[in-house]
């Protein structure tokens, strides 16, 4: 892999190749120092060290008293939303730590080598709120039988809370993360005097949503179970792998880094890399460390407040995992890299409903000394049904490769519209008010793809079967404006 050098465009910050005017003798690792090597790079850089340092700095006070508890050393009793509160911290800013060492790590290592890698660090701190919660429920099947709780057990079983973390998860980023960049890139164009009526793919991300929409398809089933059995995982784990694969096929690009990936990546190789290694070690970590302290302390806090568990392991615990890559996204549409910034979250979509649901049930069955699969309850009946008829409508909507402002609108309505109904509705009707919902998401979805049948068809032939080279020689800015849909 050449060495690259950093340089500024437009304020924004790229590595490209160096070679020409590198004398032979230069250090690979040399910079070329220009006459804009001022001050005002030199704020840059400090910019760019403060977030990292902020990120390091709010893992401390969970990962010490994860120590402390591994260690037995008693340390102080903090009411459950504060233990929450300082747990949910520490994962975030592990989270940070993890997205900005594996792009600067991108310098360094082999492309299929770099997309298996980023693929298992985007989920990682979900990974292990939702292990915690697999492990548990194993462990409570084991000793309690199908009911995965004490019989005179209170609250929601940790059976019912595995798949809580996924299902809320993969609504965030949809509802709010594909929303937020469309929002962000139509005010950023407005500002500039260049109004659009939305954003546009490249050809290449055909590969992405043909992926995504295999994984829907079959996501589809698991409401229909009663368990997500380990036949499941070897099938969802075989799509991971076929995906990784596929896009370790893409012709090699140069990584853009931005804010602190941008920092590690400018220094020398060697210090580079062993601040990467150190980045991902610590906030591995830290994330072993508090993962199982984190996921208690919401449902404790659950059981103080008299809110319900469920709700706090669906959506608190997936704003600390999600939280830096939606501000990733953000930042990317902010420069208008709105390809980059949307694939990062389709991808990650691919992530969660391949490796992710199909590692839970593996480490069910090893915490429950069987080979039964992971239940599937009632209420995460409705969640997956209402989970996966999302993600059918945002496939829809990106079947010609755009979405419109107005598409995000309605992305972002219906996410929202759960919660207003679920605080109008009865609880007893809260299972109608999820099908409800879901209903309307698989018309919409339906009525879209019968509308575009035959752009879907295109899709799904470039995503499985066309060659990188062919899609690339219909490749696009990323950034165009919007047609009709």
């Amino acid at each position: 892999m050449p060495a690259r050098r950093l340089t500024r465009d437009a304020g924004d910050e790229t590595f490209v190749p160096l070679g020409v005017g590198r004398r032979p003798d230069d250090p690979e690792d040399s910079r070329m120092v220009t006459k804009t090597d001022t001050t005002g790079d030199r704020a840059s850089t400090r910019s760019q060290r403060i977030p990292l340092l902020l990120a390091i700095a709010i893992t401390i006070p969970g990962g010490l008293l994860g120590v402390a508890e591994l260690l037995h050393l008693g340390g102080p009793h903090l009411a459950p939303p504060l233990a929450a509160l300082l747990y949910g911290l520490a994962v975030i800013g592990a989270a940070f730590l993890l997205g900005w060492a594996a792009e600067a790590a991108m310098l360094d290592i082999s492309a299929s080598l770099a997309i298996g890698a980023l693929a298992l660090v985007a989920v990682l701190p979900e990974y292990a709120v939702g292990f915690v919660f697999a492990w548990k429920g194993g462990n409570d099947v084991e000793r309690f039988g199908s009911a995965c709780k004490p019989p005179d057990g209170a609250g929601e079983s940790n059976c019912s809370l595995v798949l809580a973390n996924m299902t809320g998860a993969n609504r965030l980023l949809i509802g709010i993360g594909w929303a937020m960049v469309v929002f962000i890139a139509w005010w950023r164009w407005r500002r500039r005097g260049e109004p659009r009526e939305g954003i546009a793919l490249n050809r290449t991300k055909s590969v992405e949503l043909s992926f995504l929409a295999l994984a829907c398809a079959y996501s589809l089933t698991l409401p229909l179970k009663r368990t997500v059995t380990l036949v499941d995982a070897v099938i969802l784990v075989a799509v991971f792998v076929a995906y990784t694969l596929r896009i370790s096929k893409a012709p090699a690009e140069e990584p853009h880094l931005i804010g602190p990936a941008a920092y590690v990546g400018a220094l020398p190789r060697r210090r580079r890399r062993a601040t990467v290694l150190a980045l991902f070690g610590f906030a591995a970590v830290v994330i072993l460390l508090v993962a199982e302290h984190f996921a208690e302390a919401l449902v404790d806090t659950g059981t103080e407040l008299g809110v319900s568990e469920f709700f706090l392991v669906q959506w608190l615990a997936p704003l600390a995992s999600e939280a830096p890559e939606l501000l990733v996204a953000g930042l990317y549409a902010w420069r208008l890299k709105t390809g980059e910034a949307l694939t990062t979250l389709i991808s990650s979509k691919v992530n969660q409903w391949t490796l992710l649901v199909g590692t839970l049930p593996v480490v069910f069955a090893v915490a429950s000394s069987s080979l039964h699969g992971l239940p599937i309850q009632a209420q995460q009946r409705e969640e997956l049904l209402l989970t996966a008829a999302q993600t059918v409508f945002a496939v829809a909507v990106l079947t010609n490769l755009t979405m419109s402002v107005k598409e995000a609108a309605a992305i972002f309505g219906l996410f929202w519209a759960q919660f207003i109904i679920g605080a109008v509705v009865p609880a007893s009707l809260h299972g109608v008010e999820l099908i409800a919902v879901s209903v309307v998401y698989l018309l919409l979805g339906a009525i879209l793809l019968v509308r575009n049948r035959a752009e879907f068809r295109t899709r799904l032939r470039d995503g499985f079967r066309t060659s990188y080279d062919q899609l690339e020689e219909d490749k696009e800015p990323a950034a165009t404006a919007k047609t009709s849909s």
